[in-house]
Order: structure tokens, then sequence, then C-alpha cells
């Protein structure tokens, strides 16, 4: 922003950058979809425990990240995209599915004039329909490659830990907006490039990390999301023989994943959608 554009009265461009999954809402929307719109309990179980035996194993989060959309090869984008609103009209419906006090803290910088940045290492079909229903102004999220409207399989962008930054680093310079006058929000500690790349911050949870900054850099706590639901999406996401299938039909075929074991750890696949 210049200093003549300043000195006219308008108001500088201020971002507030928001983390989704178990920030905003209590769940992990790439497995809590990924369940839905496979609409087949056995082929979820396969590419969640396959998931999950990667993050146990080590397997860096850009790479979880990628396997993940390989379970949508082939899959027209329109048709995942509608069941998106599908599962995002069932899941509004859920009590706690939104995290009502982030919501409120999004909605009260809205009113100061803040712009709303989602970023997520989710993709458009799960968040485009959130963005909607809080009016947010941009989205910074993976993006799966699509030739000829379908998914190959392959992601351009995978937005986990320091491609958050960057991504906001992009859209501040773009946008005129000073790094020191915009806040970001997240709840693990591969949020924290994105906390440290802008003025200020806040956590969502107890994460040590990111609980371990806040107390030095004076930045705002905001309590976890709503226990009952994050943990029993957590537990399906990590154990899968222990969720019950989404009832919703999916409108594409769904390709075969190669099976996995099932685990019976506890451990969330985190890696894929931080």
């Amino acid at each position: 922003m210049s200093d003549s554009t300043e000195a006219m009265g308008e108001r500088p461009v201020r971002i507030a950058f928001f983390d989704v999954d178990e920030t905003l809402t209590d769940s992990k929307s790439m497995f809590s979809f990924l369940e839905f719109h496979l609409a087949d309990p056995d082929r979820y179980r396969a590419a969640a425990s396959e998931l999950t035996l990667a993050a146990q194993a080590g397997v860096p989060r850009e790479e979880t990240n990628r396997a993940y959309y390989r379970s949508y090869t082939g899959m027209e984008q329109a048709a995942v995209a509608e069941n998106g609103r599908r599962w995002f009209a069932r899941e509004r419906q859920r009590d706690g599915f939104l995290h009502q006090e982030v919501v409120s803290e999004l909605r009260r910088l809205q009113a100061e004039g803040y712009h709303v940045a989602l970023v997520s290492g989710s993709f458009r079909a799960c968040l485009d329909p959130i963005a909607e229903h809080l009016g947010a102004d941009h989205m910074l999220c993976s993006e799966p490659e699509v030739v000829a409207g379908r998914y190959t399989g392959e992601v351009r962008t995978a937005m986990i830990g320091e491609a958050k930054a960057t991504a906001a680093r992009a859209l501040m310079d773009r946008s005129g907006a000073r790094p020191e006058e915009c806040v970001a929000y997240g709840d693990h500690a591969s949020d924290l490039p994105l906390l440290t790349c802008v003025g200020g911050a806040g956590v969502v949870g107890d994460d040590p990390v990111l609980a371990e900054h806040a107390d030095q850099l004076g930045w705002i706590r905001l309590p976890r999301t709503a226990g009952p639901a994050a943990v029993a999406q957590g537990t399906a996401a990590a154990d899968p023989t222990t969720h019950s299938s989404a009832s919703s039909p999916a409108t594409s075929p769904a390709p075969s994943t190669p099976s996995a074991p099932s685990t019976s750890s506890t451990e969330e696949p985190t890696h894929a959608t931080r």
C-alpha cells in the first residue's frame, strides 16, 4: 500500500488467515468427506489405513497429502464438488461442526474490515462450501491436478506447513497488505510458519509448540474444538474399522484403492491435512 494511498484516507488491506480442520471445524474434512464420497466402507478403510500407516512410518506430510488425492484418480471434478456440497449440508447440521468461538473471532475481524483467507491442506470440494458459508474472500489450499474435467491423482500444490506461509506472503504481496497488520489462526505445530509470517496470531487448542509461542509472543488463545466430535472423527480417521460409513452415494465411480492392513492405533493421520 503506497503512502499516497494512505494519505487519501483509504483503509489499508488487512487479511486474517484461518486454518480449517480442527480450527474452524471439529473434523478432518479430507477424511470425513472421503468416507462420504466413496460411500464404501472397504474402500474408505483401505485408503485411510494406508495413510495412517504412512504417517506412523514418518512419511513427510507433503507426501501423505499427495497420496490422499490419489483416491480421486479418474473421478469427475464436478461430481466430486457436488458431493462436497452434499457433505457440507450434512455436516453443518451437526452440533459442533463449526467451532463457534473461532467463527465468532472470524466474524469480529470481518466487521473490522479484514479480508478472510482459508488456508488448508484440504481441497476445494470440501472447502468451497465452508468458504461460502463463512463469507471468506480467499482460498489457499491443496490443488489436485485436473485434466479434461477429471482428477489425475497428482497434486499441483500441497498446502502443508511452510507452503501455507509462502502462499500467505504471496497473497499479502498481491493485495498490498502489510504482514504486521495481518493475523493468522491455527491449531497445530505445522501451522507455525503461517502464524509467524504475520503480525498477530491465535492458537486454537493446546498444541505444546504453539502454546509456548503464544505465551512468549502474547498470541490469542482459544479452546480446542468440541471434544466428543473431534475425538470421534480423529479415531475414525486413524482406525476406519471403528467408523460407520456415510449413507450418501458417490456420484461417480470410485477407483480401486490398494488395500492396506487396518490399524488399531488411535494416532491420527494428521500428516495429510496439516
